[in-house]
């Protein structure tokens, strides 16, 4: 049995999650769940990312303790991906005392291994991503990513040797063409590489809100680096319970752009010097804009977007789980921007979701119930339907391989489309009962069957709610994929149910 090791970014806990954060968890939760369909043994983790000066700050500014506003933001992320459905199966806490005990021995042996070293840091740090900056690469003193002025700083601070690491990153790079996908990315990284590498500062003294250096007790790890370490700590990196072996050579990031350099330089140097190969590929994704804006508490501000009105919580409540989830698979191609809008979710919805699929189901179940005395013929082997789902099964396949779940939807709504247009040529609704009738409903049984199939990373409920009405036992994913993925499985001679129909249109106001 194949392993697969997917996991987001552990999201900040200095706000509530929004769908931005939503866009990366769904798609890892959607890959994830097309990894356990095809049999693989899978791991799927999220978190929470729980110390530096924003945290504290936050915590402050509400009146509490930073380890209180911890445990009540990192239950709000909770919350959001339960109303999503997100079937993690480590949800991890950088303030657990295993991500403690995993960091200090991962920086301990880069420690030893002679790649950090003591020096004081002077220059310009933004407190907003936690980063530090160049006077060249900040804008004109100001953050280029959040646009505020950089606060300059000098601190006594423990240093990793980046600048050794040049040569072997893009030694690394050469040798592993697909570590960061896209290319786009990958040349991103690699263009930053060839630009010269600086050592960073990776402690602090300046705060308590940390995990404490285990060489020198004054300071705390820089929280980049700690939150970095939690893929590790998840797979049990330094710990009795260690299956990095396991788990690590099949391991994928998926990451936003803007922590790109994090996760394709800075992380995999660090890996080097523990004595750990990198890990095994990051993909690399864009943002969702709102306006023409990347979602984040400071946009929110500054540009009138209410991170409240995007919550994955009142999506969900608005929209249903797996409409939202739908949308945000398929409306944008993953490694590109994405604009995000209620008019567009309302869009799939009413077009692919209630016109294309939902209107199939209630078509098919309908004249199966009063021409076919409500049970589901059997398929025809030769039909001319089968070749569609031949090929749609074989495109969607190698996109949710390839990391792209718009085109493994798109492949899905091929056969959608292709069984209508069948449909529509034989005017099943026109013949009277008898083989013919059966033919043709047993065929656009199977589709059905078929799209619930390669459907159900995306829309598990949906998908488990058609099977059901179409007649047969379980879920979508009780078979492995190479079997249920053939064309013929569906047998006849189950009991169709109509119900109500899956996706009401949303009526869209003139105004």
């Amino acid at each position: 049995m194949a392993h697969y090791y997917i996991t987001t970014p552990i999201y900040y806990v200095n706000d509530a999650p929004h769908v931005g954060h939503a866009y990366c968890t769904v798609n890892a939760d959607a890959l994830a769940r097309w990894h356990r369909l095809v049999g693989d043994e899978t791991k799927f983790l999220t978190g929470t990312d729980e110390h530096g000066q924003k945290v504290a700050d936050a915590a402050a500014l509400n009146g509490v303790s930073p380890q209180e506003w911890t445990d009540r933001t990192s239950a709000r992320f909770r919350e959001a991906w339960d109303a999503l459905d997100i079937s993690y199966d480590d949800f991890i806490r950088t303030t657990e005392p295993r991500h403690y005990e995993t960091v200090q021995r991962f920086l301990t042996a880069v420690y030893e291994n002679g790649h950090i070293y003591k020096d004081v840091y002077h220059g310009l740090y933004c407190v907003s991503c936690e980063d530090y900056y160049t006077l060249e690469s900040s804008d004109e003193g100001r953050c280029p990513i959040h646009g505020r002025a950089l606060t300059e700083m000098q601190e006594e601070n423990w240093f990793f040797r980046l600048s050794a690491f040049a040569e072997p990153l893009l030694r690394y790079y050469e040798e592993h063409p697909d570590f960061v996908t896209p290319e786009t990315k990958r040349n991103e990284a690699l263009a930053f590489i060839r630009g010269g590498l600086r050592d960073i500062s990776i402690t602090r003294t300046s705060i308590a809100w940390g995990i404490p250096v285990p060489w020198d007790d004054r300071h705390v790890f820089y929280v980049w680096y700690d939150a970095l370490i939690n893929y590790l700590t998840a797979i049990g990196y330094g710990r009795e319970d260690d299956q990095t072996s396991t788990w690590w050579p099949v391991s994928h990031h998926l990451v936003g752009k803007e922590i790109l350099r994090f996760h394709c330089v800075w992380w995999p140097a660090m890996c080097m010097a523990a004595g750990l190969d990198p890990v095994h590929h990051v993909q690399v994704h864009g943002w969702l804009l709102v306006g023409g804006q990347k979602l984040s508490k400071t946009m929110a501000a500054e540009g009138g977007v209410k991170l409240s009105d995007i919550s994955p919580v009142v999506l969900t409540d608005e929209f249903g789980v797996d409409p939202i989830r739908y949308y945000l698979l398929r409306e944008t191609s993953l490694g590109n921007d994405g604009d995000f809008s209620h008019e567009g979710i309302t869009a799939r919805y009413n077009t692919d979701l209630a016109n294309n699929l939902g209107n199939l189901v209630a078509r098919v179940t309908t004249i199966v119930a009063t021409k076919c005395a409500g049970v589901g013929p059997a398929p025809q082997p030769g039909s001319e339907l089968a070749s569609a789902a031949r090929q749609a099964v074989g495109a969607a396949a190698a996109a949710w391989d390839r990391f792209a779940p718009h085109a493994a939807l798109e492949a899905t709504w091929g056969l959608i489309t292709a069984t209508n247009a069948y449909l529509e040529q034989r005017a099943p609704w026109k013949m009277s009962p008898g083989d013919e009738l059966d033919a043709v409903m047993g065929d656009a049984l199977e589709a059905i069957r078929l799209v619930s199939v390669l459907a159900t990373p995306a829309i598990p409920h949906v998908c488990a709610t058609i099977w059901s009405r179409i007649g047969l036992e379980g879920a979508p994913g009780d078979e492995t994929f190479a079997d249920s993925a053939q064309w013929g499985r569906y047998r006849g001679v189950h009991p169709i149910v109509k119900g109500e129909p899956l996706f009401p249109r949303i009526t869209v106001s003139d105004d």
